[in-house]
């Protein structure tokens, strides 16, 4: 787990289409000096040309989906009101153009000078902690020579997905560009695991929003985890499935201890990311304890989160981790994971094949449903010494924005709200949902198969209220009578310490659509489960699944 913050003083930025230059006044004490959100009340004889400003895929995008090429939140902040803070401050860190605000470093007599300036709204100090969503304890990845185990993992990662039939129709995320956020790429530029990205230039921009630089390919090696399960190929194995992506790399965090954390510096690289043409964005950070309460996860109060909404409705489809603490004393996901429009991904563990422990729960502060899919949260991924295995939802993460560029390659008519809705519907339990595993894992075959084959009916329902009796049907393929297949199974279970079983997952929605209870119990070589539902009500719906066959009765 790694804690990020930062002090870093810029001179210089850009709004618009000009380079604005602030001069540094004496930097004031460090003991006295704090980050704040200054916002402004308008934007007031501003100017601006998209034509000349966003990338051309940008601007095809927004075209494509009906969505106006540049509306009052594309436009700069005022660079009169920039000035006269900065005649105040002596810097301005970030400016974000979609919350029409400024993040500086200042006194609180600065700030009280700030403050009555006419066109400033209001101030808000930044106290916040940013959490990668990989491994939960240190280091960041446990360095391995890969196992047989741990090459089963490798494999089981994209089948899980089946990915192998995005991969045999050679579908890799071709014409699809990602944006990834996190703490570092290091090795990126030179990790045979990136061959492949590299050859081809496939790397377009790299921006590192700590040191305002374009550097990125050094620090957390999270980064390069992350990245390498969105689209590393390694001695032609698959670690990702968007091989053949586009990438947009910006660093918005730093892994060790500094004073402040860097909420604001995914605000600006989510907007450098539509600036640049970015189809998707896949971040594995979290924001929770030290600013925000668990009530304020609803979607609409964190920064974060609402700059990731406004980026869906610029058209780009944002994914990010769940969070892992599922197992602490947060449970619930963080921001952006909250944020209605964005695709929030849980952890699955191969093992058990359902949630892992630590993976963060929904639902949201406002009860809506999250996550909306998850993957493996233990994961194979690059990393200094050649393959390394991981974990968190960090990893499920790109593992899911892999899946999805390659999903989106094979519907590029679909905008990015309705790419979300099909990736829900490929969830392996989909219609059932929980909030633990969201709508399950997304399977290649809802993109790629022409013809939809219903599941079979695996189990029928007797209600007898209070209770209600899963009735099991016996299949023919419970019974292995081929021998290779039965040694086959047993020597995965002994190297990946998994174990077949015959899972049941229900739950029951109240009437005000929220789930009161949900579970997932073993039925392996049961004929039938009962089910106490003694306390529901009228309109109360109860949803069972079982091996791809769902039935819902309602009450």
């Amino acid at each position: 787990m790694y804690r990020s913050f930062a002090i870093i003083l810029l001179f210089c930025f850009i709004t618009g289409n000009s380079i604005f230059i602030c001069f540094a006044q004496p930097e004031p004490a460090a003991e006295s000096s704090e980050k704040y959100w200054i916002f402004f009340c308008d934007k007031k004889e501003v100017h601006f040309n998209p034509l000349t400003y966003f990338d051309p895929k940008t601007i095809a995008r927004r075209m494509k989906y009906g969505i106006p090429l540049a509306d009052s939140l594309d436009f700069p902040v005022n660079e009169t009101y920039l000035q006269r803070v900065c005649e105040i401050t002596g810097s301005v860190k970030i400016t974000s153009r979609w919350l029409n605000a400024a993040v500086v470093i200042a006194t609180k007599e600065q700030i009280n000078q700030i403050i009555a300036f006419p066109f400033v709204a209001r101030v808000e100090k930044i106290v916040s902690e940013c959490r990668l969503a990989g491994n939960r304890s240190s280091p960041d990845t446990i360095k391995i020579k890969l196992s047989d185990s741990d090459s089963i993992l490798l494999e089981k990662q994209i089948k899980r997905m089946q990915g192998e039939k995005f991969i045999q129709k050679g579908i890799d995320g071709n014409g699809v560009r990602v944006a990834v956020f996190d703490a570092g790429f290091p090795w990126v530029n030179t990790h045979p695991a990136f061959e492949h990205i590299r050859k081809e230039n496939r790397i377009l921009k790299t921006y590192d929003f700590v040191k305002s630089d374009e550097f990125v390919y050094d620090y957390s090696s999270h980064g390069t985890g992350v990245l390498s399960n969105i689209a590393g190929l390694m001695e032609g194995r698959h670690i990702g499935l968007a091989t053949g992506a586009e990438f947009l790399l910006a660093r918005t965090e730093q892994a060790a201890g500094e004073p402040f954390s860097e909420e604001e510096n995914w605000v600006a690289a989510i907007e450098w990311a539509d600036k640049n043409g970015a189809d998707m964005v896949s971040s594995s950070l979290g924001y929770t304890y030290h600013r925000y309460f668990p009530e304020q996860m609803d979607g609409k109060t964190t920064y974060i989160s609402r700059a990731a909404n406004i980026a869906a409705r610029k058209g780009l489809l944002v994914i990010n981790a769940a969070g892992n603490d599922g197992s602490g004393r947060w449970k619930k996901l963080g921001a952006p994971a909250d944020a209605d429009s964005i695709v929030t991904v849980g952890g699955f563990n191969p093992g058990s094949d359902y949630h892992i422990n630590f993976s963060s729960y929904g639902p949201t502060a406002d009860m809506r449903r999250k996550p909306n899919v998850a993957a493996y949260g233990s994961a194979i991924i690059a990393g200094k010494n050649g393959l390394e295995h991981a974990f968190g939802t960090s990893f499920a993460t790109p593992l899911v924005t892999g899946f999805t560029a390659c999903a989106w390659q094979t519907k590029r008519d679909l905008n990015n709200m309705e790419m979300f809705r099909e990736l829900e519907k490929s969830g392996h339990l989909y219609p059932y949902f929980d909030y633990a595993h969201g709508y399950g894992i997304p399977q290649a075959s809802y993109f790629t198969d022409s013809v939809f084959s219903p599941p079979d009916t695996t189990f029928t329902m007797s209600i007898n209220t209070p209770f209600v009796t899963i009735l099991v049907k016996k299949m023919a393929s419970d019974t292995v009578t081929d021998t290779v297949q039965i040694v086959a199974g047993l020597i995965e279970s002994l190297l990946t310490k998994s174990f077949r079983k015959n899972l049941l997952f229900y739950h029951i929605e109240n009437d005000k659509g929220y789930l009161d209870k949900y579970f997932v119990v073993d039925i392996t070589g049961r004929d039938e489960y009962v089910i106490d539902v003694g306390d529901v009500k009228p309109g109360y719906i109860l949803r069972v699944h079982n091996k791809g066959y769902t039935e819902v009765y309602k009450f």
